[in-house]
């Protein structure tokens, strides 16, 4: 059997270690056609009459769809979609795509023209800006009382089609549905007030056991982002699930919850590995470019990766990261280096960001955390964990403190593999 390769942002490498267990996927003998799969969807939604019965000649129609860090299929889905929107009688000049970007930064030209295909240039596109009072509309606040403010864009438009893709997400549950709208094109405070959820309340203390990767029911985020969504009133879904080598496995469309619960089941049936016993050493990739173009996204693959490994085993992570932290704030948090002190600070004054480095400063203070990346040695001790060359070093760093015959995982693509023990 050959030996893995493993994605480190454009590149791959071979993984040495003939013994571990390979954790894929289980993807389908037989993948559809890309286009035929979008038409068959739009041609039969779920809990929603199909577009032509739900737009008309005249109306403004706002498109969600994902920013660069997040690959969808855009490029495939979005011309086909426009093309069933336009032979429903909406012309393309009433026609805008706005970017979900959250708190992400603004999208450069050519990754307008990425997410785009062969729309580019002939469709308005909006950057979502979280931070501009002026491209926000005050909806008032969920059954919780969690205020919500959405995109200018979108709320005045008569029509909302959200896209996107259904993944794994490490305390959401599953992404794609209705994050495409909170935190996709949410104002900051709508995206802070929505993931503060992840905590238990201050009596209780810690992260609330619900907010896990492939739970959706008991989820106390997903709960809080749905509230938030709903109120956007959104009139069609469409999302894909991919593959780790980004085709389309399916697409679902349709109703908001209906359709994304769809997609969850799909996802879930194909990203989830039973493990029988918990591992001594997983080596993971992000799967690449560009789910390790900054340490956010790559965080993903870590928190998932970590599920295969027993407490104060030896992760090694792969995640190149040429745009940095992802974030200008993410590192500041790391000031905080006792975990009681990071909580009391995030519940002071949370940001999705602290709470991202909050969660990898714990998984690096559980497990042994190698990290092979473009940061410095300082950087990387900061966050807990150890830097490596390369593979071979960290292979090397790992072995000097486990047996030669460390029971061993490799995971090709731990952003969207999630290893589930079945003795925890």
């Amino acid at each position: 059997m050959p030996l893995p390769r493993l994605k480190y942002g454009d590149r791959s490498v071979v993984c040495p270690l003939p013994q571990a267990a390979v954790l894929a996927p289980a993807l389908p003998d037989r993948l559809p056609d890309p286009v035929a799969a979008v038409r068959a969807a739009l041609a039969h939604p779920l809990g929603t009459p199909p577009l032509a019965a739900t737009v008309a000649t005249g109306e403004r129609v706002a498109i969600v769809t994902s920013d660069i860090t997040r690959y969808t299929a855009s490029e495939i889905y979005l011309p086909v979609l426009v093309e069933e929107l336009t032979r429903c009688g909406i012309r393309t000049t009433d026609l805008s795509i706005v970017i979900a970007l959250g708190i992400h930064r603004r999208q450069t030209e050519a990754e307008h023209r990425r997410i785009l295909g062969p729309l580019a240039g002939r469709i308005r596109v909006i950057d979502h800006d979280c931070d501009d009072p002026g491209q926000l509309v005050d909806l008032g606040h969920t059954p919780c009382g969690l205020p919500v403010q959405i995109n200018r864009h979108v709320v005045e438009a008569d029509r909302v089609i959200v896209t996107g893709t259904v993944s794994l997400h490490y305390f959401a549950g599953f992404g794609g549905g209705r994050k495409g709208l909170v935190p996709g094109v949410a104002s900051r405070r709508t995206c802070m007030a929505t993931h503060f959820a992840i905590f238990n309340p201050p009596e209780i203390g810690g992260k609330h056991p619900g907010a896990r990767p492939g739970v959706l029911a008991g989820n106390p985020v997903h709960e809080a982002i749905l509230a938030a969504a709903r109120m956007v009133e959104p009139d069609f879904l469409l999302n894909t699930v991919l593959t780790p080598d980004k085709r389309i496995a399916d697409v679902v469309c349709g109703d908001l919850e209906q359709a994304h619960l769809a997609g969850c089941a799909r996802a879930k049936a194909l990203y989830t590995v039973p493990l029988e016993h918990p591992a001594d050493l997983a080596v993971v990739s992000c799967g690449g470019h560009p789910k390790d173009i900054n340490f956010i996204q790559a965080h993903k693959a870590l928190d998932y990766g970590v599920q295969a490994v027993r407490p104060g085993g030896t992760v090694i992570l792969l995640a190149a990261c040429p745009d940095g932290f992802g974030n200008p704030t993410f590192f500041d948090w790391f000031r905080h280096q006792e975990l009681a002190e990071f909580e009391a600070a995030l519940r002071r004054r949370y940001e999705i960001n602290g709470q991202t480095a909050y969660a990898t400063l714990g998984k690096a203070r559980t497990w042994r955390v190698i990290l092979v990346s473009g940061f410095s040695a300082e950087q990387t001790a900061r966050m807990g964990m150890e830097k490596a060359a390369d593979l071979d070093e960290a292979l090397r760093m790992a072995y000097e403190r486990l047996p030669a015959d460390a029971a061993a995982v490799v995971i090709p693509d731990g952003g969207t593999v999630l290893p589930v023990v079945a003795s925890r």
